[in-house]
């Protein structure tokens, strides 16, 4: 009856389980609209759209990705004669990074950083600080104050997407190329050297919901039009993904609510699991006794027969017997003579003096010569051979 139970509890539990699946499979999805900001990412705002149609805005050119600080990225000789492209919710360069940055630079190479938040090297360098609005009543617009573009035409997307300017920055450094409605800076541009370094506070231009736009693909176009086209462009993918040194399997499941969600469900499901189990199954365990050791009575007995039967010479013989089968077994010494190589090969295996071994062995040839045996003979006997013992240790 208890397993007629069970089983149709696990039948009904397999069916609601597979109700769910079912449901849960057909469940509209709910929109992502994290800014990720990823070119793996087809979501609102990943970047899925603008990577793969870098090619159109640098005719000819070679794309890279790469997922190492931008020192790493830098430092080496074949990044040379090409455009750095970062495109990040948040971008926070280190001493040597910026350092290595200004170098590229220099050297002709243009970069264009777009992110929310620049970070405190930059703001300590550039003197470069965000800050964000909002404005309900309408999308945010910007436009581009160059003179080779046409500074009356707005581009806006939706609310959110322009709404990042500059409220800081160094006038005798930079070049304004575009603003917001208010006149807030929000696309800037440093000369180093035969190069230049582009800021840009909206980075959702470039999403995919700014590129399925008409106005924000035109905007994202023409913003990075500005970048030289070289035949290497750069497309960084340190600050969206991550580094690759430190890839890790569950980085899968965490990156994706319904993953997550199935493995936490998992470990609790498992820890209820165990936790009922140890419950139902776990018993009082009864405790049983050692078997007691009879070989101690056993030799008593024994004993105590050889002792009534007072047969001193079988016990000798016996006893010689024992120690020769324990020489044959434990040291490999021959016994089947009793002879002067018999006493030299004991002599050498123990490192004995040749007097204790001759004296040992004769006396062992004269019990077993002898067919009675008195108990002064079995005591010597004896301790001959517990002296062996004591010295072969």
């Amino acid at each position: 009856m208890k397993s007629k139970s069970l089983k149709i509890y696990l039948i009904s539990a397999g069916i609601i389980l597979v109700l769910y699946v079912i449901a849960e499979a057909n469940r509209p999805r709910a929109i992502n609209w994290i800014d990720t900001l990823n070119h793996n990412d087809k979501i609102p705002f990943g970047t899925y759209i603008l990577f793969d149609r870098l090619t159109d805005i640098y005719p000819g050119a070679h794309i890279v990705t790469y997922r190492q600080p931008v020192y790493n990225v830098l430092a080496e000789d074949s990044v040379k004669n090409s455009s750095y492209i970062i495109v990040a919710p948040d971008v926070e360069l280190t001493e040597t990074d910026y350092d290595q940055l200004v170098k590229y630079v220099k050297a002709g190479n243009d970069v264009f950083i777009g992110a929310k938040y620049f970070g405190k090297l930059l703001k300590k360098e550039l003197k470069v600080e965000t800050r964000q609005t909002f404005n309900l009543n309408k999308a945010d617009s910007v436009h581009f104050l160059s003179p080779y573009l046409n500074t009356d035409k707005y581009y806006g997307v939706l609310k959110g997407v322009g709404n990042i300017f500059f409220n800081d920055f160094d006038t005798t450094k930079t070049i304004v190329i575009g603003e917001n409605a208010e006149h807030g800076a929000n696309f800037l541009k440093f000369k180093m050297g035969k190069g230049a370094l582009y800021l840009m506070a909206n980075p959702k231009f470039f999403s995919n919901y700014s590129m399925l736009n008409f106005q924000g693909r035109e905007y994202a176009a023409t913003a990075l039009s500005f970048v030289k086209n070289t035949s290497q462009v750069i497309w960084d993918e340190y600050y969206t993904t991550g580094d690759d040194t430190n890839d890790s399997p569950m980085r899968v499941f965490f990156s994706h609510a319904s993953l997550a969600w199935a493995y936490y469900i998992t470990l609790f499901a498992l820890l209820a699991f165990v936790l009922f189990e140890i419950k139902r199954r776990q018993r009082v365990i009864p405790v049983i006794e050692p078997l007691s050791n009879s070989t101690f009575d056993f030799v008593n007995v024994v004993g105590q027969v050889y002792y009534e039967k007072r047969d001193n010479a079988n016990i000798a013989r016996k006893n010689i017997l024992y120690f020769l089968s324990r020489l044959r077994d434990e040291f490999q010494i021959k016994t089947n003579s009793l002879d002067q190589e018999f006493k030299e090969n004991l002599a050498g295996k123990f490192g004995f003096d040749k007097t204790f071994t001759g004296n040992f062995v004769d006396y062992l040839n004269y019990i077993n010569e002898k067919d009675h045996v008195s108990d002064r003979d079995l005591i010597k006997l004896n301790n001959f051979i517990e002296e062996f013992y004591t010295k072969s240790r």
